[in-house]
């Protein structure tokens, strides 16, 4: 079963919008990261990658081997505009990381098949 969605899609839409326009306030850009993870989430469900966006969000997404305790073995890491970016398909994978805007970690991990995420 799929995560309850929090943030209601035209609310997540809207603020996506407004952080591709420039015109995001910080509450934007939280809800605009928040939906898309929730996006994420939808489009790949399962729990064995971990996609952090701090301080926004965080979601488990991607089938596979449940992760349960301590660090999970699958980690993406980045912060709220490159992952707006990975999100709306304004920045690559290989290049954010590359750049070191994105750190993943483990065998599972490379997330770019899922990216850009449709609206």
């Amino acid at each position: 079963m799929p995560p309850r969605r929090r943030t209601d899609p035209a609310a997540g839409r809207t603020a996506v919008a407004a952080w591709a326009q420039g015109e995001a306030e910080r509450r934007d850009v939280t809800t605009a990261v928040r939906f898309t993870l929730e996006e994420l989430a939808d489009v790949a469900p399962g729990n064995s990658v971990e996609v952090r966006v701090p301080p926004a969000g965080a979601v488990q997404a991607v089938a596979g081997p449940r992760h349960t305790r301590g660090t999970p073995p699958n980690v993406v890491e980045t912060d709220p505009d490159t992952w707006l970016g990975l999100a709306t398909g304004t920045v690559t994978w290989a290049d954010a990381v590359a750049d070191g805007r994105v750190h993943a970690s483990g065998e599972r991990s490379d997330i770019s098949h899922l990216l850009p995420l449709s609206q």
